[in-house]
Formats: C-alpha cells, structure tokens, sequence
C-alpha cells in the first residue's frame, strides 16, 4: 500500500495543497547538534544523536531518496536501530511498510497499543471528515507498545511517551530529554502560531483541540522550554507562539493564517539539494 500511497499524494495531493500556503516542511539538515531532519516531499522525519546512540523518530513515506539523504548528514541507517512512531499514516510509516526497501527493516518500533489498533485491523483509519476509509498499514517490524506516560530510556536518552488523541486514536508525542517534543501531526504552524493539525484528517476534531490543550497544559506544568518540532511546518522554542491558537483547528479549505512563505508548491524538492544541506548551517526556527 505504501508506495501506492505515496504516488497518490504526490499526484493528487500536490494539486489539492498547490498554493494554500499550508506545508512548509524543512529541509533536509541538522536543527541543533542533537537533531537532523530529512525531507520527503511535505513531510520530515527526525534523528536525536546523543553520544553514539541515535534514534528515528517517524519513518516518513515510501521515499526513494532517504538513504541518500541520509548520507548527505552522515548518518549510517545501521546505526538506527530504534524508531518512536507518533502515528501509523502513510506519510509516517511509509519506509517501514511491507512493501518498502527494507531499510530499516532490522529497527524496533515503538508506538502507542491504541494506534496498533489500526495495524491489526481492530479499526480502520478514515479522513476526510470520516467519509474515506484509507487501506490497512501492514508492518513486520518488532514493535514494543506503549502507553501514555511511559517512560523509555535509550542508552541514557530520556523518552516520555504522551498521549494525544485526535488526528488519529493514539497518536503519541514524544518528550525527548525534557529538550525535545517531537509532535507528528498533533500541530500546524501558522504565520500566527499553532493550531490543532490539518480538519480534513482527523479522527476527531474536538478530541484534537482537547488533546492540544492538555499537552500545552503538560508541558506548561514542567517549567521547561523544548523545542517543538512538528511533522510538516517546521519548529519553534516559543510556547507562546507554539500554543497560541490550540482552541482552533486548522482547515485547507477556511484557512486561519496561512504561512505565506511557504512554497506554492511543497511537493517540490528542488530546493533540498546535498550543497545547500552541507553549507547552510542550523536550520531556522519558526518563529
């Protein structure tokens, strides 16, 4: 399903997104000296190197260029041998699928027991305000599975495991080191702020909004100030400016702040070359 999935978006979804100002992924490079991004297409996925351990954090689309761009921030897959999985949508899992090339096939996947769910056929994921059921995910990976509040601990990388129903049934987000708070798609970054992550795909509208304000609450409560990396728009260290809309959802169609440097066209890579990762330094923040 996984490849077929991905051409679909590319195709279909380029044209739907094509100047709405909604994806504004980042480009493949290092955030920090912890953390490195892969772009595919609309999406990213993330690396936390700690000493020499590195873990994955979502496994992106079925996307032909990973490997290589991987090598471009100098990143071996064997050393990957641990991936947290926010969600199991195609954009999310495409490069663990069964269909995939297998690259990180020898990797143990973590995810939350009620997005398993979707895996086993117990539910099905629908979008498009529930009226389009989407194929089964199938996936061979070991997986360990995990509830809200777990604590796991990577060769000395602290991971807390936060449960944040709405886009999908259990998606979780992932607190990395009290630093980090990789958020998949719970977030959208408007020119604005943040609102609650794309109407059209979720499971539950007002269950996101719920699920965003106790996460801002949760994190709020800790006294810290982590970087929030999101799945499509990019990251900010700014609360304020992270949580400034969490009552609000945002919608492709009635657009509450549209980000007006993102690319008319986000499918279009052309941009996000070996050079420009080697020679551009950090990554900027959002705002």
């Amino acid at each position: 399903m996984t490849k077929k999935a991905s051409d679909f978006q590319i195709k279909y979804m380029a044209k739907m997104y094509r100047g709405k100002e909604i994806f504004k992924p980042l480009n493949t490079g290092w955030i920090d000296e912890n953390v490195a991004c892969i772009r595919e297409y609309v999406a990213n996925i993330f690396f936390y190197r700690k000493k020499a351990k590195t873990i994955m954090i979502d496994a992106g689309y079925n996307y032909p260029k990973v490997a290589e761009k991987m090598e471009w921030l100098g990143i071996d897959p064997e050393e990957v041998n641990d991936i947290l999985i926010t969600h199991q949508d195609t954009d999310h899992v495409g490069a663990v699928e069964e269909d995939s090339d297998g690259l990180f096939s020898h990797c143990k996947l973590y995810l939350s027991e009620i997005e398993n769910r979707y895996l086993t056929g117990e539910v099905r994921r629908r979008v498009a305000y529930k009226l389009y059921k989407l194929p089964m995910v199938t996936i061979n990976n070991e997986k360990v599975l995990l509830k809200d509040g777990d604590i796991l601990d990577f060769d000395g990388i602290k991971v807390e495991c936060i449960l944040v129903p709405g886009h999908t049934w259990g998606h979780m987000v992932y607190l990395i080191d009290d630093e980090y708070l990789f958020t998949g798609d719970t977030i959208w970054f408007g020119s604005d702020g943040g609102y609650s992550f794309l109407s059209p795909l979720a499971e539950d509208n007002k269950l996101s909004l719920k699920s965003l304000k106790k996460l801002e609450e949760k994190i709020r409560s800790k006294n810290i100030n982590p970087l929030v990396i999101t799945g499509h728009t990019g990251w900010s260290q700014d609360l304020d400016f992270v949580f400034a809309h969490c009552d609000k959802k945002c919608s492709a169609f009635s657009r509450r702040a549209p980000d007006p440097d993102a690319p008319y066209d986000a499918y279009d890579e052309s941009d996000d070359t070996k050079e420009n990762t080697r020679n551009s330094g950090f990554l900027k923040a959002k705002h």
